[in-house]
């Protein structure tokens, strides 16, 4: 069963969940909704990457089962392990049984502890699977994701082959640290998500930060705009802009001058380089 019914749903209904979006990416949610292919959404860190996976859960009323990746992460991390404690305190209270009774009996449904990948296979309601940063995982769990998302099954020696009744909304995100295989981006539609341009940042501003002026929203996101096209180790994201539009309005500044950008620039530039970078080739009198 589809999450949306047509293409040109999706973008109302992502916005009634406050997430604002382009036609290109209502109609590639859609397309990956309807064909029931992982949608794997590549950008530069902050730019609603995350935030489109949650919009889509909360819209389609799915439980959001999230894989945070991470250097280091390993199958029973991603996929399923057993609860070693309490197998140890069957094993303990039965060993009047003997072992091959306490054998059977440990590697049931009891001690099996799902974790993200195999969580979203078994749930039998609306899901949607975000693996998250999938871009920091090695390439053994990509190898992992490739069996998974290719028959979305997964094979527990013990207990036999789990099948998913219903097949989750796969996102996948990737800020592109590393190259990805192209066995798994053949298994995926592609999505790539800039920063927006000036007016849906605006409209994002003034939808996230209620009560805050138009013409300090636009001042806020022509300023970001500018810090953008310098040649920052830290390019602000969208996040930060709204994180600086709220502290504006926190402060109480009714204007953007050169004294309020200088005193709230750490907002949405965190590393002194950048700031002191912004505070000399800014036209902070101009602003």
């Amino acid at each position: 069963m589809s999450f949306f019914a047509t293409a040109d749903e999706v973008a109302p209904r992502l916005a009634s969940a406050g997430y604002l979006t382009s036609p290109a990416v209502a109609t590639t949610v859609f397309l990956a909704d309807r064909l029931g292919k992982p949608l794997l959404v590549e950008g530069p860190a902050g730019v609603g990457k995350t935030e489109l996976a949650k919009a889509v859960a909360e819209v389609a009323g799915a439980r959001l089962v999230r894989l945070q990746c991470y250097e280091g992460i390993d199958e029973a991390r991603a996929l399923y392990e057993w609860n070693h404690a309490k197998q140890l305190l069957r094993i303990s209270a039965g060993r009047d049984e003997g072992w091959d009774r306490a054998r059977t009996d440990i590697f049931g449904e009891e001690f099996l502890l799902p974790r993200p990948l195999l969580a979203a296979i078994r749930h039998d309601g609306p899901a949607v699977l975000l693996i998250d940063e999938i871009d920091k995982a090695d390439a053994e769990v990509e190898a992992l994701l490739l069996e998974v998302l290719s028959d979305f099954q997964v094979t527990v020696p013990e207990l036999g082959t789990i099948t998913a009744t219903r097949r989750p909304f796969v996102v996948l995100t990737s800020n592109a640290d590393r190259e990805l295989s192209e066995a798994l981006r053949r298994r995926c539609l592609f999505l790539h998500i800039d920063f927006p341009d000036e007016e849906l940042e605006r409209r994002i501003v003034t939808a996230r930060v209620p009560g805050l002026d138009a013409a300090l929203a636009r001042s806020v996101v022509r300023v970001v705009g500018a810090l953008r096209a310098m040649d920052l180790r830290k390019a602000p994201s969208v996040a930060e802009t709204v994180d600086w539009a709220r502290t504006l309005l926190a402060l109480g500044a009714g204007s953007l001058d050169g004294t309020v950008v200088r005193e709230s620039l750490g907002v949405i530039l965190k590393h002194r380089q950048d700031i002191e970078k912004a505070a000399a080739e800014l036209d902070l009198d101009a602003v």
